[in-house]
């Protein structure tokens, strides 16, 4: 079973950026993919990034060009920066930990875009 904890979150102005986290508990090496999730009251949850095991990337088309998806082995731990930060990306951001059973998600880190 692997634990994420998701941090970084917050309060920004328009134009502002973020950097959140997903600390594992356990290796990241050999998972499928990690991805970024984000959701708004009322809505689905989406695909923001998403980083594969070979180190493909793929953005959710609202983010590509602002947001960049990383990870890092030694520290079990995903990033997304969040750069050029709009009112439209507040939401509760998720991590997900994909492997070839069962899926892992955070419990999600509020960020809030002022205009």
């Amino acid at each position: 079973q692997v634990q994420l904890v998701e941090s970084g979150g917050g309060l920004v102005q328009a134009g502002g950026s973020l950097r959140l986290s997903c600390a594992a508990s356990s290796s990241i090496s050999s998972l499928y993919y990690m991805g970024w999730y984000r959701q708004t009251p009322g809505k689905q949850r989406d695909l923001v990034a998403r980083i594969f095991g070979g180190g493909g990337t793929n953005y959710a088309d609202s983010v590509k060009g602002r947001f960049t998806i990383s990870r890092d082995y030694a520290k079990n731990t995903m990033y997304l920066q969040m750069n050029s930060l709009k009112p439209e990306d507040t939401a509760v951001y998720y991590c997900r930990a994909a492997t070839f059973g069962p899926d892992y998600w955070g419990q999600g880190t509020q960020v809030t875009v002022s205009s």
